[in-house]
């Protein structure tokens, strides 16, 4: 698909739903995730408590949205030294992760 981008959004819910362990897995998010190569779009941050209508899923603490230039670029993420270690020090602190990847064109 020339000229589309990857869109990499992550739904964490998190064990302990406590203000300080959600922005432990924000400050992760930032730490591990911000800086790859291919990364035209970076944001990581806490649901907002105050969106309650009927459609707004409540089901998770943390969202992590990613848009690389190409699927390439995605794939080397996968795979990258911080990206592993992101999750090998973050995954225990997971109830569920949810992870919706799609092309998008802006």
């Amino acid at each position: 698909m020339a000229d589309t981008q990857l869109a990499h959004m992550v739904y964490f819910t998190l064990n302990d739903g406590s203000p300080e362990a959600i922005q432990t897995m924000v400050d992760a998010c930032h730490k591990y995730l911000k800086d790859h190569p291919g990364v035209v779009y970076f944001s990581a941050g806490q649901r907002g408590p105050e969106f309650q209508r009927e459609v707004n899923d409540q089901e998770f603490h943390v969202a992590l949205n990613v848009v690389f230039d190409t699927k390439e670029s995605h794939d080397v993420y996968q795979t990258a030294p911080e990206h592993l270690q992101f999750i090998e020090e973050n995954k225990a602190s997971w109830a569920k992760v949810r992870v919706f990847d799609s092309y998008v064109t802006g």
